[in-house]
């Protein structure tokens, strides 16, 4: 298991620290503001969640983009619940669902699903369920207040701070995206070059050799790293002894995610080993095929609601259903559809026993009861609308045939 993603999770953690200690994450979520215009600062917090979710993990993106929503309540005075619900709303779909964050990496691997195709599918449904976590958003802005309190991470004299800080010293926007965007290119343009080379379509030797090498998963994301380890040291005129501060930060928080995705993705084989992938079959095979999404959105909802982790819930369930699905034929729709599934159901239900509801609490000051009403109903309600868009896009686009 570990084989399969150590290179890509350790290459997305030196992205995400570099991102943060160069300021380029700051500037990604600035631009989008200034974009947008600040009384469209929940579209611009949604977009900036969701982008930096794809290599950044959620924790991490929270980190960042909270002390933005507080600035902004300094300046205007309201919406405090709208802002925060906003920036869950997008990093936590990203993070479940667009590779290379680990979940979707390696439930795509277990189900043996072409990266690109799981990027495009992932970035189509979650969009879909964050414009969804957006309308709940406004909904309870309207009816809850949540006040700005002190908390932890940032007193309110430092978040004046942070309003006034100056453009000039963060590096510009196309390089701060361009380790976000980079991989993602190469990887598409590889399985587009790909699927036209199986459909008989001539190719240049030299443009598919090339996509072959850049556009392999592992290459894509060491090239990704490379340039956001230079832009950090660019910006910040940093010495080789401050950037091997910063990736050894970098692989030492990485290397936890390693283990605990691996250790996931043991437990589910474990699991797979007990048979409950024959009784899946039955079931399905006794009902058609399209309940296996349903199936598979259920059976990683119990598991998360019962344990916490959403990164567990997606990595028990995927090898369960892998052992069902094989190569994908007997379904009538591709698997891809199974790790979309598998991923919104890792949504619901968001309490107590999950860590993120607590990053959430505590650093945005909500108290545990608002916790309970302002995020738990969004988690929910975000899990259940990527379903409903799974099983259309099952059922309208199956990907096969």
């Amino acid at each position: 298991m570990a084989g399969k993603i150590a290179i890509l999770i350790a290459m997305a953690a030196i992205i995400g620290k570099c991102l943060l200690d160069s300021g380029a994450a700051d500037r990604i979520v600035r631009t989008a503001l200034n974009i947008v215009g600040e009384k469209r600062a929940p579209i611009a917090f949604i977009g900036s969640g969701f982008t930096l979710g794809i290599p950044v993990f959620f924790d991490t993106v929270f980190y960042l983009m909270i002390p933005l929503g507080k600035a902004l309540r300094l300046r205007t005075g309201g919406n405090y619940t709208l802002y925060i619900l906003t920036i869950v709303a997008g990093a936590t779909m990203a993070h479940s669902l667009v590779p290379p964050t680990p979940r979707p990496l390696q439930v795509a691997a277990d189900l043996k699903i072409n990266l690109g195709l799981m990027i495009a599918g992932g970035i189509v449904v979650g969009l879909c369920t964050a414009s969804v976590g957006y309308l709940w958003a406004a909904l309870a802005n309207r009816w809850w207040e949540v006040p700005l309190r002190e908390s932890a991470d940032a007193s309110l004299e430092d978040l004046e701070q942070l309003v006034k800080k100056p453009d000039s010293e963060l590096p510009p926007f196309w390089l701060s995206i361009t380790p976000i965007l980079l991989p993602v290119l190469l990887i598409t343009a590889y399985t587009i070059i790909d699927a036209l080379d199986k459909a008989s379509v001539a190719i240049p030797p030299l443009l598919q050799s090339s996509f072959d090498t850049l556009g392999n998963k592992n290459i894509a994301l060491i090239i990704a790293a490379a340039i956001a380890l230079a832009m950090l040291a660019w910006q910040k005129r940093a010495s080789l002894r401050d950037l091997t501060t910063a990736v050894g930060t970098a692989l030492a928080s990485g290397g936890v995610i390693i283990l605990i995705t691996a250790a996931g993705g043991g437990f589910g084989g474990v699991l797979r080993q007990t048979g409950i992938g024959e009784r899946i079959e039955q079931l399905v095979t006794a009902t058609g095929s399209l309940c296996i999404l349903p199936v598979a959105f259920a059976l990683t909802t119990f598991i998360r609601t019962a344990q916490g982790s959403a990164t567990v819930a997606m990595l028990t369930a995927a090898p369960i259903l892998a052992s069902f699905i094989g190569d994908g034929a007997s379904l009538g729709f591709h698997p891809l559809y199974v790790a979309l599934a598998i991923g919104c159901g890792s949504k619901p239900i968001a309490w107590m026993n999950d860590s993120g509801f607590w990053v959430i609490c505590k650093m945005s000051g909500m108290t545990e009861a608002e916790g309970l009403k302002l995020v738990t109903p969004m988690s929910i309600i975000m899990g259940v609308t990527g379903l409903g868009v799974v099983l259309l896009g099952a059922w309208l686009l199956p990907l096969v045939g």
